[in-house]
């Protein structure tokens, strides 16, 4: 039997109330990887509907992670379409509301980084590397604009670069259970994981331009 047909309103509108459902569930326990009922329970949506529009619960996820990612690349190419000139500490900004400050982006990075980015299916996949390809290209694009940097390509690198201290350090540090706990190694960082980050942000940024210019 043919499946009904589904407006794209309604997709849109189903789709949002399953990744909100997902993350919300991932908030509350983000050591497990919620099922698909119990997203669905939470979004008040039959089991079964889930698969039109999801193959599988990783492909939910990874559509939630994608989400947040893409609000900070749409941001920041806004950022840097206008007038005003790019500094570090406007991109640093942006980091901070997008990446940083909700809870769930980092621990859903840390999990597509390792179980689900396996698991999903591979069409989720290769889509969701394809885009990110396309904005990570673009926003390269507009940084090499803005700073004195090699090419374009050296924008998509400082991007890709800084996202990975970004995640790097918060399992060092910045987490509930951060992986380096002892007040030893503690005291040899900044005293929390903002100030560190920053520094080492700071740090790579300076390092790929020259540090003449006023761009911080």
């Amino acid at each position: 039997m043919a499946r009904p047909s589904i407006s794209p309103e309604e997709r849109q509108l189903r789709t949002t109330q399953l990744l909100d459902a997902a993350v919300a569930l991932l908030l509350e326990n983000p050591d497990r990887i919620p099922s698909v009922a119990e997203v669905a329970a939470r979004a008040g949506i039959a089991k079964g509907a889930v698969y039109l529009y999801f193959r599988r619960k990783e492909d939910l996820l990874l559509a939630a992670h994608e989400r947040h990612i893409a609000m900070f690349f749409d941001a920041l190419v806004e950022y840097a379409q206008a007038d005003a000139p790019v500094t570090f500490a406007g991109v640093f900004e942006l980091a901070t509301l997008h990446l940083i400050q909700p809870q769930v982006v980092l621990p859903l990075a840390a999990l597509i980084g390792g179980v689900l980015h396996k698991k999903a299916h591979p069409e989720a996949v290769d889509a969701f590397e394809q885009r990110l390809a396309e904005r990570l290209r673009l926003a390269g694009s507009l940084l090499y604009r803005h700073f004195p940097l090699p090419d374009e390509l050296s924008g998509v690198r400082l991007l890709m670069r800084s996202f990975a201290l970004i995640l790097g350090l918060w399992q060092l540090i910045g987490r509930e259970k951060p992986m380096c706990g002892s007040p030893e190694i503690s005291a040899m960082l900044l005293p929390d994981y903002p100030s560190e980050l920053h520094a080492a942000l700071y740090a790579l940024w300076q390092g790929a331009y020259d540090k003449d210019d006023n761009h911080a």
